[in-house]
């Protein structure tokens, strides 16, 4: 029997909306955060300190929140209770060998911090100031591992809010650290806040953690779970996040501020390729399931119409922003501190990150299957290696003649390479992709995105002599309204109704 029966259609498009505006929300507490940040503090040898230190919780993020310790634990918690095991007992029978693990990772990135520091940007200058952030900012790896175990169990429960809801702590604990101490502090206060909402991610979880998995519980339930297996999913986390490592050393050794300006560039380009994975985080427990189950149909019918929905969110973002890349960049930072000569810089740094936002966006669907199984395969470690090769080789090369740019066009490069080797690898068992299919979605998505981004290219002497407030809105809606008119031209129209309508072992969205 399929694991995606009409019983999950409305639950998963409930929680699919909840997890949508808590992220959007989220989102905008991170605009908020990043705004304040680039105002009071500007793009420095200063900051760039600190983006080292950040390198920790951004590396821990992926690692231990929405990557590759719920890419281990929600197969697991799943095939439990498909077994017919309590997901109380199992849950709280691996939290404290999870909690060990957690704190002994937390003194170990602090004690190495000098090291650290050294290693990510050895060309760079406030290098006493970047190891004292990095020490503070190691207690992320507690903070976000527990955040993340209890993500997991609640997710597996079809528990989607809290887990959802927090990066606004998060965020909230960065600004008010940054209120109360950037005077006294400087940029130290950023770090201190960051470790402080690493704990609160946890925190805020622990009432819903307790009312749906239920209180502490003596049990003779062994973990079946085999740290070891967790291997080949933290190694392909580890080798994707060492793409911002390539990055801020290449960037170490380019002029003051680079490091920052690839930072400010990521984190607006990313927000929409968050939102074009918001489905996929959903439906993951769905597609585990099918996998458990053995329904390769079902699974690969999900994974089709999760990437659908990725590429349909990602690729009108990327028209826009390569169109737009200056005027987003100086209505969000351009104040305070932050330059001219910044917004130009990280305008065009994020222009050619920007190309390789579908990659990215394929890759966070993609790698999902390959870790569903009992034993995740090595297979995704080996395609994000290839990514992450091509990505060390050229950036040095292409920052000769785009500079800070030719760093953000090696990790778009790098990263497309690994979604191609991801897709390729795909396959039955686990599966059964419509290969043919998935390619031809997401090619005429990709035809109404470039003419998108010609017709935005076209319109922007139009909006000159906008305001900002005004004329970016102007250009979101012209870019978005012909891409999907030239989406619907080219028959997109029946790919979305394959991705939405109910079929048999479909959900409906």
């Amino acid at each position: 029997m399929s694991a995606t029966t009409e019983e999950t259609r409305g639950p998963l498009a409930r929680a699919t909306t909840v997890t949508m505006l808590l992220v959007i929300a989220g989102s905008a507490s991170g605009f908020a955060r990043d705004l304040l940040v680039a105002g009071v503090f500007g793009a420095s040898a200063g900051t760039d300190a600190f983006m080292v230190a950040w390198t920790i919780p951004e590396t821990a993020a992926p690692l231990l929140i929405e990557g590759a310790l719920s890419f281990l634990l929600i197969p697991y918690f799943s095939r439990s209770v498909e077994e017919g095991r309590s997901l109380r007992e199992v849950v709280w029978a691996a939290l404290p060998k999870a909690v060990l693990a957690f704190v002994l990772l937390s003194a170990a990135t602090a004690a190495a911090a000098p090291l650290i520091a050294r290693g990510l940007a050895p060309g760079i200058q406030e290098h006493d100031l970047a190891t004292r952030c990095t020490q503070i900012t190691s207690l992320t790896v507690l903070g976000f591992g527990l955040a993340g175990f209890c993500s997991a169990a609640l997710r597996t429960r079809r528990i989607f809010g809290p887990p959802a809801a927090i990066y606004l702590a998060y965020n909230a604990a960065i600004v008010g650290a940054i209120a109360i101490g950037h005077d006294g502090w400087g940029i130290t206060a950023v770090a201190c806040g960051v470790a402080a909402g690493g704990l609160l991610m946890a925190l805020i979880q622990a009432p819903s953690f307790i009312r749906h998995i239920g209180t502490p519980v003596r049990t003779g339930v062994a973990t079946s779970i085999s740290w070891t297996i967790f291997a080949p999913i933290a190694a392909f986390t580890l080798l994707r996040q060492a793409q911002v490592f390539v990055e801020r050393f290449v960037a170490s050794s380019l002029p003051p501020g680079s490091i920052s300006y690839l930072n400010y560039a990521q984190k607006i380009a990313q927000v929409p390729m968050v939102a074009s994975l918001i489905l996929a985080t959903v439906s993951f427990p769905v597609l585990a399931r099918c996998v458990a189950a053995g329904d390769g149909a079902g699974a690969g019918r999900r994974v089709l119409a999760d990437t659908w929905v990725a590429a349909a969110i990602v690729l009108p973002a990327t028209a826009f922003l390569v169109a737009h890349a200056p005027g987003v960049v100086g209505l969000l930072l351009e104040h305070g501190a932050f330059t001219p000569d910044d917004t130009a810089a990280t305008a065009w740094s994020m222009r050619l990150y920007c190309l390789g936002l579908l990659g990215q966006a394929v890759v966070g669907v993609l790698c999902r299957v390959y870790f569903c199984a009992s034993r995740p395969s090595w297979y995704p470690a080996a395609a994000m290696a290839a990514g992450l090769a091509l990505t060390a080789v050229a950036a040095p090369f292409l920052a000769i003649p785009l500079g800070v740019g030719g760093v953000a066009l090696a990790n778009a490069a790098g990263i497309s390479l690994t979604a191609a080797l991801l897709l390729g690898g795909l396959g039955a068992p686990l599966l059964v992709l419509p290969r043919r299919a998935l390619l031809g979605s997401v090619g005429r998505l990709s035809a109404a995105a470039a003419v998108a981004a010609g017709v935005s290219f076209l319109v922007r002497p139009i909006t000159a002599d906008l305001s900002l407030i005004v004329a970016v809105p102007c250009q979101a809606a012209v870019t978005t309204a012909v891409f999907v008119t030239a989406a619907l031209l080219t028959g997109s129209r029946r790919d979305l109704g394959d991705a939405l309508r109910p079929r048999e072992g479909g959900v409906r969205l």
